[in-house]
């Protein structure tokens, strides 16, 4: 990434951890795997086509890089690693800086998505960072994401990882030829500091 530092100000230089994972600023050396686990699985995200090297390029330098230095940037992307191995990345998407909420997204390499019983466990340990840099770091109240009904695993460790089912959005998207629904689910700050407690 061009022209600006290597890391979110509001978050610095160091990651968040939890055992041997970690969070930390998501890197411009992140963008071609993110791009071929994108492009591998479509059918999960709200990503319509596949994404070029030069498209995923050009979105890094034009839109991820220019966000490191705002101290309340629309977006703050993370790489999740593990023994300092990136294993997939995500984030709190569409901030709202005045009502202190926003959106978490999160994928997977796509070759740890096969069992379901890890991928439950790596989602939990994503979501407790993803927490913590939310409430703790960032001063956020509220966060919440949206999933595809059809991935049932993935509602399910959503929920399981401390997040509350808000409702359900019927026929949110077309996939394949047929009306899926989506989840969404929500933890706030209250409930965050009840689980440590």
């Amino acid at each position: 990434m061009k022209n600006c530092i290597a890391h979110y100000a509001i978050l610095g230089p160091d990651p968040l951890c939890k055992g041997e994972y970690s969070i930390a600023s998501v890197r411009f050396s992140d963008a071609e795997p993110i791009r071929n686990w994108r492009n591998q699985q479509i059918s999960a995200l709200r990503q319509h086509q596949q994404l070029s090297k030069a498209s995923q390029i050009e979105y890094f330098n034009n839109v991820v890089a220019k966000d490191f230095n705002n101290d309340r940037p629309k977006q703050v992307l993370v790489r999740f690693c593990l023994e300092g191995h990136l294993i997939g990345y995500g984030g709190i998407v569409h901030l709202d800086w005045r009502n202190l909420r926003g959106e978490v997204s999160f994928l997977l390499e796509t070759s740890r998505t096969k069992d379901h019983t890890k991928y439950s466990a790596e989602l939990g340990v994503f979501f407790h960072l993803i927490k913590e840099l939310a409430f703790t770091k960032l001063g956020l109240n509220k966060l919440s994401t949206e999933a595809y009904a059809h991935r049932a695993y993935h509602v399910t460790a959503i929920e399981n990882s401390g997040f509350q089912r808000e409702g359900v959005l019927r026929q949110q998207t077309l996939l394949d030829g047929k009306w899926i629904d989506a989840v969404v689910a929500s933890c706030l700050r209250s409930d965050h500091e009840n689980i440590v407690k």
